[in-house]
């Protein structure tokens, strides 16, 4: 979409779930209300960690990083499609395209890292409990969520640069938002480095932090295996069973999406299989939470209470 190239769009539209009338009600209130609890769990998780000195170590400090990316992974597509809904227009501008492609790569890519780092910190505290506030000090926990940063920025802005040098013929996304596969498949013009850069990202940044949860938690079972007393291996256990289950959500509802969009020629399915991920994740994630960890149950009485 070269700059002063004349098949250059100045607007796509978004087809969504349904062009039927009715159904756009319903749509916006499910929306909505899937938007508004993402949120205000999310931000309740948060403030819960904040007010809280008992949870001010490394693990819920990168829950609380991740419960801010699931916000904002949320925020870059969702508000746009009620907009869309409530005006009764599919219209995105070629400028916002772009920028919400880059921002849900930017926050999508930080969820996926963040989670790694959690697994390494499950990592440290099961497998090296005496050494673990030495080495999951401040400092790295900083320095590993600023490196999770630059990794995103540098691998959202080098998917949307690519982007910006096709052209485009194809007005319609068969999406609800500006997804990058849709957009490289809008194009007109020969997409062979942006498939091949896609394909070594997704083996780099998908497949390196996919193995690090799976080593950590290779030597996390092995650790817990050696624990002599059940009670030693429910606890043990217990501490990392939610970044489990959220990591299995994560990874098993993308990977889902990404394998059954080749197979099925409709648009109104891929997008809606897109919404596991996109908004349903992010949603479910405060609730095992605070379902599965006792100290974040705890914490969100007291910090409700106090607002009561």
């Amino acid at each position: 979409m070269e700059p002063g190239n004349e098949t250059r769009l100045s607007t796509f539209l978004l087809l969504g779930f349904s062009e039927e009338p009715e159904l756009q009600p319903l749509i916006f209130g499910l929306f909505l209300s899937m938007y508004l609890v993402t949120v205000a769990g999310n931000l309740l998780i948060i403030l819960a960690i904040l007010s809280d000195a008992h949870l001010h170590t490394p693990m819920y400090f990168f829950l609380s990083n991740l419960s801010l990316m699931d916000i904002c992974f949320t925020s870059t597509t969702v508000p746009k499609m009620l907009v869309n809904i409530q005006t009764q227009s599919k219209a995105i501008s070629y400028a916002g395209c772009i920028t919400q492609m880059y921002f849900y790569l930017l926050f999508g890519g930080l969820d996926n890292f963040l989670l790694a780092v959690m697994a390494y910190d499950r990592f440290v505290a099961i497998c090296h409990p005496l050494h673990y506030m030495v080495i999951m000090n401040i400092w790295l926990c900083v320095q590993l969520v600023l490196v999770c940063w630059v990794i995103s920025v540098l691998h959202a802005l080098l998917h949307s640069l690519l982007v910006l040098q096709l052209s485009c013929t194809h007005l319609e996304v068969p999406q609800f938002f500006c997804e990058l596969n849709q957009m490289i498949h809008s194009a007109c013009s020969d997409t062979f480095l942006n498939d091949v850069v896609i394909y070594i990202t997704v083996v780099l940044l998908g497949g390196g932090p996919m193995a690090g949860i799976l080593y950590s938690y290779s030597k996390i079972v092995s650790s817990i295996r050696a624990i002599s007393s059940a009670q030693g291996k429910y606890k043990a256990f217990s501490t990392c069973a939610s970044h489990l289950s959220v990591v299995s959500l994560f990874y098993c509802t993308g990977l889902g999406v990404y394998i059954t969009s080749p197979i099925t020629q409709d648009s109104h399915s891929t997008a809606t299989a897109s919404v596991m991920y996109t908004v349903v994740t992010p949603m479910l994630n405060p609730f095992i939470y605070s379902l599965r960890n006792k100290e974040i149950k705890r914490a969100l009485k007291r910090f409700l209470g106090r607002k009561a």
